[in-house]
């Protein structure tokens, strides 16, 4: 059944146990997530619980928000694979959902979310086009697999799809394009678009010491197009991969695994961090604040551009299927906080976009805004979202301004056709041990 036909009610042909067999595959090597109902604030009333990733969970978003919105919010971040099987099976333990596209369908079909008024979001009709249509201009293409448009209109039916509508599946907000990261001393510095590659992540040079996220969404594309580029296999749609495709990537990953040459997973962007602070990996997938976080420890770490394009993602913000009206309009508050700038500038200021830009330049210093946005050599050295250093002045940022990266797009964060596939597959590639 193809995965954008989804059904009135929620549910593809999976029943709600194979749902939560397959989330909780997805998540079995992730981080365990700390109980709800611990508030992070003393503040008595009312708190939006928000549940997500490390990567927009952020303490002084947190303080931010509560200090602009005036109640209280409690974040519980955690790796991508476990905030998503807690999110699709138990919607009451939420009110606001922060993650990426590509758990869209996964949230959708569970029935753990509810479809969101464009009516109630102030800023709809400045989001741009990249959350809309797929690309930031009419001339650039579009990367194979779910771009963000096709998943965001609630259509008749109760699917979703790319004709617009009044009714959204999620608030498209924080987005960028993911590479890997490498430490310049010991792998050499590669041309951005030219040298630069995913095979590297293949490279025998680098053997024992390469880590991969653990995300059969995410982790499953970094190595495909790692293994693409060796020439090792070849995809028809390398984002509908077909079940013998997908056997033929495993059976090659799982003999590299078994040859020692993974170093291990990661399931946050702090365990990344660790991962190459420790010297334990040199090359490794990584999200843009792992990168900022480690060169802002002193680690030079290059994130690169590789020539076969990058793997996209958006960022969605969903309401749970279980929210009360209360929880409901505290929850759209909270989103359209999100949309008035300063959110966005502390995202800019860790490598990510925002799908309404303009209010952040009230935040962002020109200097900032030359170097994160327009892709300008740095005129003063710039700060991370924590105040570090991660960038001298002269410096350019690999991969250049927005529009650049954004036109060299491969493949987007998705969940195939044959996901289910790819779950079994991925679980067997996790417990494969090393022979050496």
């Amino acid at each position: 059944m193809n995965r954008r036909t989804i059904r009135p009610g929620g549910f593809y042909m999976l029943t709600r146990r194979q749902m939560i067999a397959n989330t909780a595959a997805a998540g079995a090597a992730a981080l365990t997530l700390p109980a709800f109902g611990q508030p992070t604030t003393k503040k008595r009333g009312f708190t939006l619980r928000v549940l997500g990733t490390h990567v927009t969970l952020q303490e002084q978003i947190r303080l931010a928000a509560e200090a602009d919105l005036g109640f209280n919010i409690e974040f519980t971040p955690g790796g991508s694979a476990s905030v998503l099987q807690r999110a699709s099976t138990r919607p009451e333990s939420f009110h606001v959902y922060e993650q990426w596209s590509n758990s869209i369908n996964i949230l959708w079909q569970s029935g753990a979310i509810q479809p969101l008024s464009t009516e109630r979001i102030k800023n709809w009709s400045s989001i741009n086009p990249i959350s809309k249509t797929g690309r930031l201009t009419p001339d650039d293409t579009i990367g194979a697999g779910d771009a963000p448009n096709t998943l965001l209109y609630v259509q008749p039916g109760n699917t979703l799809g790319s004709q617009i509508s009044d009714r959204v599946s999620y608030l498209p907000y924080v987005h960028n394009v993911d590479s890997f990261g490498y430490d310049t001393r010991h792998v050499p510095v590669g041309e951005p678009y030219i040298e630069e590659s995913w095979g590297w992540l293949l490279d025998e040079q680098w053997h024992g010491k390469v880590a991969i996220v653990n995300e059969p969404t995410i982790g499953l594309f970094d190595l495909a197009l790692a293994a693409q580029a060796k020439e090792l296999i070849q995809f028809e749609n390398i984002g509908n991969m077909t079940i013998s495709e997908i056997d033929k990537l495993f059976d090659i990953l799982i003999d590299f695994k078994r040859r020692g040459h993974f170093t291990g997973v990661w399931n946050s962007v702090p365990e990344s961090v660790a991962f190459m602070k420790s010297g334990r990996a040199v090359i490794e997938s990584m999200f843009s604040p792992g990168a900022s976080a480690l060169r802002a420890d002193g680690i030079p770490v290059r994130y690169a551009a590789p020539k076969e394009g990058y793997r996209a993602w958006h960022g969605v913000m969903c309401l749970s299927s279980a929210c009360s009206e209360e929880e409901s309009n505290a929850a759209y508050a909270y989103m359209n906080w999100w949309l008035s700038g300063r959110a966005g500038a502390v995202m800019a200021r860790q490598g990510y976009y925002i799908s309404v830009p303009e209010p952040i330049k009230s935040y962002l210093s020109k200097d900032e805004w030359a170097y994160w946005y327009a892709g300008e050599p740095a005129k003063t050295n710039m700060l991370s979202s924590d105040g570090r250093e991660i960038a001298q002045k002269g410096d350019l940022r690999n991969g250049g301004s927005y529009t650049e990266r954004f036109k060299n797009i491969a493949v987007w964060n998705t969940v195939m056709d044959d996901y289910e596939h790819t779950l079994v597959r991925w679980g067997e590639f996790l417990t494969t041990e090393s022979s050496v």
